[in-house]
């Protein structure tokens, strides 16, 4: 069955809907790149009541339970897995590093990512908290973190992010002219994703 698409330029596809529901309708790709929710909103929930934690605690659902990867894994040879610790993953020797240069007692220093990558561990420093522009998510990444780690696989001509949120990984792929797929199960984040994607390509050095 084909899905309509939330939205679709040519270069970027967005999907609105469950991920568990339409990835079996797309054909695989050649790199994902995501950052699911990682589950740990459920053991923060009631015992913080700052940052993007609070949220949490006022029963907003977001991250209160661990997707499983198992539709994901399959879909690319090349897979990029933010919070991949977080998960039942085999162990890898291409892990992906964000160094939270000014982070809070209240964040992590570091937050890692799982790959698929056959190279030595990298490490990528950028701030974090109020030093990255945010769209309308809790744990928005920097476009530059999400181009950085795009450009480790040259030839990916296709990019998907099954977890888009509010479309950083589009983003990023489009400021670099690669083609993306984005699935988004809130309309919101869908909304403000496209309204990113109409601004116009960002420069290289901006993050």
């Amino acid at each position: 069955m084909t899905m309509k698409p939330y939205y679709d330029d040519g270069q970027i596809t967005i999907y609105h809907g469950d991920c568990r529901e339409i990835l079996p309708t797309l054909e695989p790709v050649d790199l994902v790149l995501t950052d699911p929710p990682y589950g740990i909103g459920a053991l923060m929930h009631g015992g913080k009541d700052t940052g993007h934690w609070g949220l949490l605690s006022q029963g907003n659902p977001w991250d209160m339970e661990k997707p499983s990867l198992d539709l994901i894994l399959g879909m690319s040879a090349v897979l990029i897995i933010w919070g991949g610790n977080y998960f039942d993953l085999p162990p890898c020797r291409g892990v992906l590093a964000w160094r939270k240069l000014n982070a809070v007692p209240t964040q992590a220093d570091f937050e890692m990512a799982w790959t698929t990558l056959d190279m030595p561990a990298k490490m990528f420093s950028h701030p974090s908290g109020g030093a990255i522009k945010r769209h309308g998510h809790p744990t928005e990444k920097p476009v530059g973190l999400m181009r950085w780690c795009i450009e480790f696989v040259p030839d990916a001509t296709t990019i998907l992010d099954p977890f888009m949120g509010s479309g950083t990984t589009l983003r990023a792929a489009k400021d670099l002219g690669r083609k993306a797929i984005g699935i988004e199960i809130e309309e919101r984040s869908c909304e403000i994703a496209v309204k990113r994607l109409a601004q116009e390509v960002l420069p290289l050095g901006f993050t």
